[in-house]
């Protein structure tokens, strides 16, 4: 670049000369040019030194300037230093000795600098002012004007860490100008004639990884850096990048949009390679045993992988027959190679479910090769509900519901059962469609039915007291507590509306199930029953010898 194409302002000149302490009037004593100095003195005490400069009046310097890092004096009375003249207290020169060090650097720079190469150059701000800023380069000042900043007067970039171009160089001020704006600009037209390049691509490109984030992963492409978000990486659906990719990597991608104004470039792998999805139908469908690779396990399931840049969900329901599975893990692990059969294919939301357990024994087929109902058999409470508990027998869990469990209705298998309970029960059913199998407790104990049945019969006359009134017909308590059933239609004569709980009602014993522990009486075959007891009688009479006689009796 011709540093004569470089304008620089008065006013940012003057702003750049009092940040770098320069007096541009050189032929005046105080001139803050470089001058030779001999330390006179040194007064620890006040931390200063005495400098003879050669003129007038001697010079004080900070004893801070002439320590080391560690604290120690890298000078002597008597050592001669260079140092700059940066202002006066009194009619005493106040001299800096870290500026002269300054100074003789960007002397040695500029004697070397070569108009013919390009210097970019990195450091921090230091300084600000209206002219511009100061940028300090591995211990060199640079002056970066405003204009050429390209940095808003919103913002304070005191410390923050910019490169910038070499525009100007002034041998006779010493002084070098800098532009971060030539830096912004060019690479403004360099990103916007790639990403011009990306936008007319028909074929997919190659980029490098650059860093990897947990929200995607920045590819270098053709020099700039573009963002892949984690759901443009896979037609799986969001994914981990650092799971698949890492730094360094190649990987084919194509532009899906660049906003100009933030100037951020998105990218996507997944767009540069074909949606398995288009064709699923010829690839896999329902009833279909696969080998799947475990990629990801999470407490409700398992995904896999099936390659074609397919993912299928394993709900923990489908893991295993056993419904205790408390997590995944215990299970699989991450990487585990297992096969698999398609249950689901969900086109339009493209979401693949899969089963492990169907390609599993049941766990039913193998419980009624061993077992069959009315088996009496011994097993482990492993979970209770409000409805019954929960019986491991063998491989199955089967079912004992609150009515099995006690022939005392009151009675839930909660109230009477602990889970780790061993007890025994009766099989007294087996689905095998639906993998259920039923239990009872109560049948193996007497009922109270059973223990009626052995002091009464069919025909036998009863007094109970109605407990319950239904639509159908009442219950009525009789001994030791057993309810017996009267239906609507054995009631007469009585009406069922005039009845009431607590009313003591007589009737007949019409049915006894002892072991299911139903009892029916009936009020209308009592009265049937009545009749035909006063016939008997009558017919018992030794002075009636023909139904001629009875009748007319």
């Amino acid at each position: 670049m011709n540093i004569d194409d470089i304008e620089i302002s008065q006013e940012e000149l003057e702003a750049f000369n009092d940040a770098m302490n320069i007096d541009s009037s050189k032929n005046d004593e105080n001139s803050s040019d470089l001058v030779e100095g001999v330390i006179v003195s040194i007064n620890e005490e006040d931390n200063q030194a005495i400098i003879d400069i050669g003129r007038k009046n001697e010079a004080i310097i900070s004893l801070d300037q002439l320590r080391d890092s560690e604290g120690n004096f890298t000078f002597k009375e008597g050592d001669k230093l260079d140092v700059v003249i940066t202002g006066y207290r009194g009619e005493r020169p106040v001299v800096s000795y870290d500026l002269a060090q300054k100074r003789a650097a960007m002397k040695e720079f500029i004697e070397e600098y070569d108009e013919s190469q390009e210097y970019i150059v990195e450091g921090v701000v230091t300084k600000k002012n209206k002219g511009g800023f100061i940028l300090d380069c591995d211990g060199l000042e640079f002056f970066m004007p405003r204009t050429l900043s390209y940095i808003s007067n919103k913002t304070n970039p005191i410390g923050k860490k910019v490169k910038a171009l070499i525009v100007k160089v002034d041998k006779e001020s010493g002084s070098v100008v800098v532009s971060r704006k030539e830096l912004i600009e060019r690479e403004k037209g360099k990103v916007e004639e790639i990403v011009k390049s990306l936008s007319e691509a028909t074929e997919p490109v190659t980029g490098i990884v650059k860093k990897i984030t947990s929200y995607g992963m920045f590819v270098d492409v053709g020099g700039i850096d573009g963002l892949v978000h984690y759901s443009e990486i896979s037609h799986k659906g969001p994914v981990n990048p650092a799971k698949y990719y890492s730094e360094g990597d190649e990987v084919a991608v194509k532009m899906i949009d660049y906003d100009k104004k933030k100037r951020h470039l998105s990218l996507s792998i997944k767009a540069a390679v074909s949606n398995p999805w288009d064709n699923i139908d010829d690839i896999i469908e329902v009833g279909d045993t696969i080998a799947v690779t475990v990629s990801n396990i999470e407490p409700y399931g398992v995904f896999v992988d099936l390659g074609e840049d397919l993912e299928a969900f394993l709900h923990v329901s489908e893991i295993s027959w056993d419904k205790n599975v408390k997590h995944p893990k215990d299970y699989l692990n991450v990487g585990d190679e297992i096969n698999v059969e398609i249950i689901e294919i969900d086109k339009e939301n493209q979401r693949l479910r899969v089963s492990l357990k169907k390609l599993l024994p049941k766990p039913i087929d193998a419980f009624r090769s061993e077992y069959s109902i009315g088996n009496v058999v011994k097993g482990k409470v492993v979970s209770l509900t409000d409805f019954g508990a929960f019986v491991k027998v063998g491989e199955i869990e089967g079912l004992l519901h609150n009515q099995e469990c006690s022939w005392d209705k009151g009675v839930k298998c909660k109230d009477i059962l602990n889970v780790g309970d061993e007890v025994e029960v009766e099989i007294i059913d087996i689905d095998a469609a639906n993998s259920k199998v039923s239990l009872s407790k109560k049948v193996l104990e007497e009922s109270p039915a059973q223990k009626f049945a052995s002091t009464h019969k069919v025909g036998d006359i009863v007094e109970g007291t109605v407990k319950d009134i239904k639509d159908f017909g009442i219950f009525i308590t009789i001994d030791n507590g057993v309810d017996a059933l009267i239906r609507s239609e054995d009631l007469y004569p009585l009406k069922a509306e005039e009845i009431e709980k607590g009313q003591t009602i007589q009737a007949v014993l019409v049915f006894i199930d002892a072991k299911k522990d139903r009892i029916r009486a009936s009020v209308k075959r009592l009265e049937k029953q009545k009749e035909r007891d006063a016939l008997s009688e009558y017919s018992d009479d030794s002075s009636i010898n023909s139904l001629g006689d009875l009748i007319k009796k």
